[in-house]
């Protein structure tokens, strides 16, 4: 009998996907409460880590958003949209995992 390897799920790099990214970033400036997370959204930036598409799994993606009061983060994994707790230390450690990971 041969070994079998076990198929790896494809996945597709969404980083340039400026739509895909557009809506998650929506999705998760949706969560933030104006007056606590920031007075005005006019300077915000989104930073992605990464944003993959993998087979039978869907979107996994972690970034950040910037307001003018504190820098959030968040994950999707799947359908989900997840705020987390990090610091800027853990974010970068996950995104170089992450990439770590796929070589």
């Amino acid at each position: 009998m041969g070994f079998f390897r076990k198929k790896q799920p494809k996945e597709k790099n969404e980083i340039e996907n400026k739509v895909l990214k557009e809506n998650i970033a929506n999705a998760a400036l949706a969560q933030l409460c104006q007056g606590e997370d920031y007075e005005s959204l006019a300077y915000t930036k989104v930073e992605f880590g990464y944003l993959f598409d993998i087979e039978n799994h869907g979107i996994e993606a972690l970034f950040k958003i910037i307001t003018d009061k504190e820098i959030f983060y968040f994950a999707v994994q799947g359908p989900k949209l997840l705020r987390l707790t990090l610091t800027e230390e853990l974010f970068s450690a996950y995104v170089d995992g992450f990439f770590a990971a796929r070589q």
